[in-house]
C-alpha cells in the first residue's frame, strides 16, 4: 500500500490514515509516515492540544507512541511476509522538553537475516523537535518468528 500511495498527492496522509484505522490508538498523535523503506522509517506528529501534558509540551507517552509507530512501520517494511513480529521490550530516555511538533526516525545499521530461528531485533528510534534536537531516544526490541513455526 505504501508503494502505491506514497508518491501520489495526499498519498502519505491516506496511508497514515489506513495505519491508524488498523491500530486506532496511534490516532491520538495524528501521525504522518514520511519515509518507509527496509531498515528506515520516518514519521511526523504535530503538536496539538491532544498531545499536550500539564505544562503544554508534547506528552512523554505521546512521544513513546510516535516512537512505537515509527518502529512498527520500519518492521513492516523490513520483516519479510514469511515472518511476523511483535514488540518485546522498550527503553526510553526523555532528553528534553518537546515544545514543537516531532519527527521520529527509526533506522537499522544493517538488515538482519530472517530465517527459521526466531530473532530479536532492537530498533533505535530518535525523536527530534523542529530544531532537530533529540528530545526522546527509544530502543524497541521486537521478536521475529517465521509464520509457520511453532509459537514460542
Amino acid at each position: 500500500m505504501w508503494r502505491r500511495l506514497a508518491g501520489r498527492p495526499l498519498g502519505k496522509r491516506l496511508f497514515s490514515a489506513a495505519v491508524v484505522a488498523r491500530a486506532p490508538y496511534f490516532g491520538t498523535i495524528l501521525p504522518t509516515v514520511e519515509t518507509m523503506v527496509p531498515g528506515r522509517c520516518e514519521v511526523r506528529a504535530p503538536k496539538w492540544w491532544g498531545v499536550h501534558n500539564h505544562i503544554g509540551t508534547f506528552h512523554a507517552i505521546a512521544a513513546c507512541n510516535l516512537a512505537e509507530i515509527t518502529m512498527g512501520m520500519l518492521a513492516e517494511a523490513t520483516v519479510p511476509s514469511s515472518h511476523r513480529w511483535i514488540p518485546k521490550a522498550m527503553t526510553v530516555e526523555y532528553l528534553a522538553k518537546a515544545t514543537t511538533s516531532l519527527r521520529a526516525t527509526a533506522a537499522l545499521d544493517a538488515l538482519p537475516e530472517f530465517g527459521d530461528e526466531p530473532v530479536e531485533v532492537t530498533v533505535p528510534v530518535s525523536v527530534r523537535d523542529a530544531a532537530d534536537k533529540e528530545v526522546v531516544h527509544a530502543a524497541i526490541t521486537i521478536w521475529v518468528t517465521r509464520k509457520n513455526a511453532a509459537r514460542t
